[in-house]
């Protein structure tokens, strides 16, 4: 049974492993985040349209500082911007507490997603330099473990400090953590090239960049809507928890803990279970929608707490499913040199909808209720399943 549950670790680099450390660290302290739309409301008073524009100001944020992290990593190198992203986004969160009058929240919010959003396609280069290509699904997939378990810890321990201290306490812990990670980042790793892989003639002929090449469009349509949804969890859904079922902070925290510690457990044998029965990303990508559609559906059953946790229950596998295999298809079709550029715009297509999810769905919800947000979002689910069903096709031909 352990050397079952060993095994999908076996191989992976120490440097893979030491970016995942760094990452846990990082992760650990983000509890701002899942927090920052009962803050608005509760704490500064803003109501659920204004906390709308703020999220707004959070995906703007995080679409420029995508493309510029993008761009920096194909001209100065993953490991730089790793290193100024985690460090600038700590300053900013110190820094963000002190800020109450709603346009300088804006652009305090605004400022944070850019400077630590750039982290996110330098990392995902890190993982191709670090890591050999049969290991890359599952080096993302502990990178996304490493994630997760912070997630775990960071809202357990944010609802603990909001219920225990303050609200103020978040922001300390949070920048603090970011500081740390980027000077362990300094002490643990050192820069490495990634390895190009060899191509034919035909197929550096056939070179695109992501911009032109239309399958690859259609997938990032396809994660626009996935991330649309799925960022309701840190939007409209704790106002759910919190306004329709009673549930304060600290159970919040507690519950959206268990999605972390879920995926910590059992992401990485459910990936190796797909693996060895070489099924096709897109086919495990298609299943996850589907969990995703349910997890907001069982929202409308009743009122009982329950449901909250059958919701993220269905959430969490539909998450293990589509991220891991969404990454791997993205990182494989990237091209030679271009690497930057294509997982900015797979990480941008997160942004994006971070500009208007967020927004979006607290506006649906204040004019017709949480339960016609919860069938919108479902019904997206499915219009991303058709696209990403079309790339299939497309790709079977």
């Amino acid at each position: 049974m352990l050397k079952k549950l060993v095994q999908p670790y076996k191989g992976i680099s120490k440097e893979v492993w030491y970016l995942a450390l760094i990452t846990l660290i990082n992760r650990a302290g983000a509890m701002v985040i899942p927090f920052l739309s009962l803050y608005l409301t509760k704490y500064m008073g803003y109501s659920m349209g204004q906390v709308g524009w703020v999220m707004t100001s959070f995906g703007l944020g995080s679409v420029v500082g995508v493309w510029l992290g993008g761009k920096l990593t194909d001209i100065i190198g993953y490991y730089k911007v790793m290193v100024v992203s985690l460090f600038a986004a700590g300053i900013v969160l110190l820094s963000l507490q002190f800020l109450h009058s709603f346009w300088f929240l804006c652009g305090g919010v605004f400022m944070l997603t850019l400077v630590a959003d750039g982290f996110r396609p330098a990392i995902y280069v890190a993982v191709n330099a670090y890591s050999k290509p049969e290991n890359q699904t599952r080096s993302i997939t502990l990178i996304r473990l490493a994630i997760n378990l912070g997630f775990s810890l960071g809202p357990a321990l944010g609802g603990f400090l909001i219920a225990n201290v303050s609200y103020a306490g978040l922001f300390w812990v949070d920048g603090f953590t970011c500081i740390a990670a980027s000077v362990l980042m300094i002490r643990l790793l050192r820069p490495k090239k990634a390895v190009l892989k060899t191509e034919s003639e035909s197929e550096i002929k056939a070179t695109k960049l992501p911009y032109t090449d239309g399958p690859y469009l259609i997938f990032i349509a396809s994660m626009f809507l996935i991330g649309f949804a799925f960022l309701q969890y840190f939007a409209t859904i704790p106002l759910f928890y919190n306004k329709v079922l009673g549930l304060d902070e600290q159970h919040i925290g507690w519950l959206m803990a268990m999605n972390g510690m879920l995926i910590f457990l059992f992401e990485m044998p459910l990936v190796g279970l797909y693996e060895r029965k070489k099924s096709k990303a897109i086919n495990a990508m298609l299943q996850g929608m589907a969990l995703l559609a349910l997890s907001f559906l069982v929202l409308n059953i009743s009122l009982w707490v329950g449901v909250a946790i059958l919701g993220m229950l269905f959430m969490t596998l539909g998450e293990m499913l589509a991220f891991p295999f969404s990454n791997t298809y993205a990182m494989n079709r990237s091209k030679r040199g271009k690497q930057g550029a294509y997982m900015a715009l797979y990480s941008m297509s997160f942004s994006f909808a971070h500009i208007l999810g967020p927004n979006i769905g607290l506006h649906i919800t204040d004019k017709y209720g949480f339960s016609a947000t919860w069938y919108v979002m479902a019904a997206l689910m499915v219009v991303a399943g058709v696209l990403l069903f079309s790339v299939y096709k497309k790709m079977e031909k």
